[in-house]
């Protein structure tokens, strides 16, 4: 059943009694369009939403791809949750004992529809699968997405991937933070602080080691993702030119070059200060000093208070005494005071600037033009600590081919999307929690909807008497004319009005209109 089923009859009621306002008037001015239109806007917004019944069916995956998971068959088979404990940390939390549980959402609008749910709160939880083949970065794109539903909202905990780097002693069993990674992707939220990671760890071709380098934050508000209770996709696309793309629902949200747009940067300085230079005693940085040639005025008066006396000490003999001790003249401010005099400010002639240390080449440097390059990965892990529990991940997939990738998101995601929203609450109630948060949507509520029907109930409830037709506009309409008065009536009638020309304080609505002074009369 739509939601048209459910339109109110009062707004029914009001357009029904505006066709016939129109009907019946002879000019349908603007003012009467204006709110015709109004209340059929309003109207279609109160029908827009569809109550769609949406059947679930487990996305599979068509074209070339490394990973696909829908958890549909209702068991963690192909996953492995870690039994390992994590280093540097207090015994009694060391260990990753978060629990993990594959099952339909809690408010799950699409029966059937399983996911992986992190089940436990203030614990670590480290859970991870092989992928079906290493993926290699060559010529060919890397889309990775997966969907998260924050069901009982998030205060501070993630919801990233690491996709886990291809090395000999890779062991899934002991799978910690520390466990070497290429990509770290996902939402992570601790506080007000919304984050969305793409971190890669790259590879210092002169040393060897790892430094992770971190992208851009994005410049969208994430704070819906957090809070909607709503799932949503996200989709991590590196290119091989080294850009790289970030998408929550579809929608960009970030995007930049992998050489430009990460901190650290990829490339170090060519050059770097040199450690061993230091600033010479000699050296002067002041762009201002006195000017020593300046004289002070001999007129100018420094004195604020008067002469200066010497502090006087207690008289002993006064404690007791009233009106004991010396008469002193009051203070008053000095009307010719100046302040202390200073020489003026002029530029330094021997201003040298602000001492940098000298540079020199960067022993460490190296320039890499293709870090889109990263080190193979061959497994799919979540590494996480969370205070909330009960996280809904589902879907998470990982390709080469961008229309692979869109096909298993609406598979999957755009049947949730479609379900969810069929499943909104109806205008009012989305209109009513939008005016909680941001109170003066109350102004454009009153102003688009109230108004406009204030506006028909008083169009309609209320008209302008129908002037006299005229004798042309009797015969285009063939309207029954009135009968017309014969000469006898029509001298009785002015008899009539003289008597009451006669008659002071009252007025004959039929023939008559009050003026704007109280009791007067005049004819019409």
């Amino acid at each position: 059943r739509h939601q048209t089923d459910r339109m109110p009859v009062s707004m029914v009621t009001l357009c029904l009694c505006l066709y016939d306002k129109t009907q019946h008037s002879q000019h349908f001015d603007l003012v009467t369009t204006s709110i015709f239109i109004n209340s059929l806007w309003i109207w279609k917004s109160l029908t827009s939403l569809l109550c769609v019944q949406v059947t679930y069916k487990a996305p599979e995956p068509m074209g070339e791809h490394f990973f696909a998971e829908s958890f549909d068959r209702g068991t963690l088979d192909g996953w492995v949750v870690s039994n390992a404990k994590k280093e540097d940390t207090d015994e009694d939390i060391a260990k990753y004992d978060g629990k993990w549980s594959v099952e339909e959402m809690k408010d799950s609008k699409l029966p059937g529809d399983q996911g992986l749910v992190l089940k436990s709160r203030a614990k670590h939880h480290a859970i991870s699968a092989q992928l079906l083949r290493p993926f290699t970065f060559d010529t060919q794109p890397l889309i990775v997405q997966y969907e998260v539903n924050f069901q009982s909202g998030i205060d501070c905990g993630g919801a990233y991937v690491k996709l886990l780097s291809q090395t000999p002693d890779l062991d899934l069993d002991q799978f910690v933070d520390k466990t070497p990674y290429t990509i770290m992707f996902g939402p992570d939220k601790c506080g007000e602080d919304y984050k969305l990671h793409f971190i890669f760890r790259h590879k210092n071709p002169k040393t060897g080691e790892y430094e992770e380098k971190h992208a851009k934050k994005p410049d969208s508000d994430l704070r819906t993702y957090y809070t909607d209770k709503k799932t949503h996709l996200y989709t991590l696309v590196l290119n091989p030119d080294n850009t790289f793309e970030v998408l929550v629902d579809q929608t960009l949200v970030n995007s930049g070059s992998l050489l430009k747009d990460m901190t650290p940067p990829v490339n170090p300085a060519a050059e770097v200060e040199d450690p061993d230079d230091y600033k010479p005693e000699d050296w002067d940085e002041r762009p201002k000093i006195q000017d020593p040639d300046a004289v002070k005025p001999e007129d100018w008066d420094e004195d604020m208070d008067g002469e200066w006396e010497a502090p006087q000490v207690p008289n002993p003999a006064c404690e007791t005494a009233p009106g004991c001790g010396a008469w002193k003249r009051p203070m008053i401010d000095n009307p010719n005071y100046k302040g202390k005099w200073k020489p003026p400010m002029i530029d330094n002639p021997n201003y040298q600037g602000v001492w940098k240390p000298r540079k020199i080449p960067n022993p460490a440097f190296f320039e890499d033009l293709h870090p889109f390059r990263m080190t193979a990965f061959s497994a799919v892990g979540l590494e996480l600590w969370s205070m909330t529990s009960d996280i809904f991940f589902d879907n998470f997939f990982i390709t080469n081919d961008r229309n692979t990738a869109e096909r298993w998101a609406t598979d999957g995601w755009g049947l949730k999307k479609a379900a969810e929203g069929a499943a909104d609450p109806g205008l009012a109630t989305q209109m009513m929690n939008a005016a909680e948060e941001r109170p003066w949507l109350w102004v454009v509520y009153v102003l688009t909807v109230a108004l406009p029907l204030v506006l028909i109930i008083i169009f309609c409830c209320t008209g302008k008497k129908k002037s006299a037709a005229t004798p042309a506009e009797y015969k285009k309409t063939d309207e029954p004319q009135p009968d017309v008065k014969d000469e006898e009536e029509e001298e009785k009638a002015e008899e009539a009005d003289e008597a009451e020309e006669s008659s002071p304080g009252w007025c004959d609505a039929d023939v008559r209109k009050h003026s704007p002074v109280v009791g007067l009369c005049w004819s019409d």
